[in-house]
């Protein structure tokens, strides 16, 4: 800590997640040269450029572990804060930045916040990114923890196994009479138009690598909305792979189909978070780990 000024990694987290040194000064209530000032005097500190200047800004690999560092910093201090203030007092703020996949977001999440002990104060800033990318926000410092499909953990992280997300392949019964007239071969893949969530959701292509042998390149429809994603499903714009918990509503309705009876694809869901003594942070893991055992396999 000799040598780091806290206003300044204030300021590098502030700069960060706002995206700019106009937008930082508006949150922290300084101007613009103040902010200017105290990231140059940070990175004269530290010696190294922490701060690329670009729209919108984004820290450097020797940023990244400050930003990380600034995080923690203000996590345990609004936790003391609160804690010293005492209920009466209503506590201080606390807001914990956590990133999940977009289907962990669409099921089983939102209930592991709800179950949190009621805390004045608290509030949760959810990120959204596929599972397999998730961690990236880990390692810059960005958020506090992650749903995540990666088992090695972070730098400065614990990790602990959630469970596995259950996929299976549906369609709507009229795509799937007219693509999978012969059943779920390989030549029907190749050809059927596939709905993929967006450019980094790669589960439907491995899924499909395991069915067929090797990759195909199927027509992709690019539906980055699990509403709409679903929705397309039904309405018979592809096929693709539907968490369980989704998938069941449609089969039992007769909306859709299982393409592939007794064929499924289990992505393993793992949680990561900084390793930090925090009231807060071990009463969010213990929710998680609890709503992920009675709803994941």
């Amino acid at each position: 800590m000799d040598g780091l000024d806290s206003a300044q990694l204030r300021t590098l987290a502030a700069v960060v997640a706002e995206g700019s040194f106009e937008a930082a000064a508006r949150l922290l209530h300084v101007t613009p040269s103040a902010v200017s000032q105290r990231i140059k005097a940070l990175e004269e500190t530290v010696g190294q450029v922490l701060v690329r200047r670009t729209r919108p800004c984004v820290a450097t690999g020797a940023g990244r572990p400050l930003l990380r560092l600034a995080g923690q910093l203000t996590l345990l201090e609004r936790e003391a804060l609160a804690d010293a203030r005492g209920p009466l007092s209503g506590g201080g703020r606390v807001r914990v930045a956590v990133v999940v996949n977009a289907d962990s977001l669409a099921t089983w999440f939102p209930a592991a916040l709800a179950r949190l002990p009621q805390r004045n104060g608290l509030s949760f800033d959810l990120r959204q990114d596929d599972q397999d990318h998730t961690a990236e926000l880990l390692r810059d410092g960005s958020v506090t923890a992650a749903v995540t499909a990666q088992r090695e953990a972070v730098q400065g992280c614990r990790v602990l196994r959630l469970g596995a997300m259950r996929y299976r392949a549906l369609a709507a019964p009229e795509f799937a009479a007219s693509h999978f007239v012969g059943g779920f071969t390989p030549s029907a893949l190749a050809g059927a138009p596939l709905v993929v969530f967006d450019r980094k959701d790669r589960v439907q292509h491995r899924f499909i690598r395991a069915v067929a042998g090797r990759p195909l390149d199927p027509p992709v429809h690019y539906v980055p909305s699990v509403p709409a994603f679903s929705e397309a499903i039904r309405l018979g714009l592809g096929w693709s792979l539907v968490p369980e918990q989704i998938a069941e509503a449609d089969l039992a309705a007769g909306r859709c189909v299982d393409l592939a009876p007794g064929r499924h694809l289990d992505v393993p869901l793992y949680w990561q978070h900084w390793r930090l003594e925090s009231d807060v942070l071990n009463a969010l893991t213990a929710a998680v780990r609890a709503v992920a055992a009675e709803t994941l396999r």
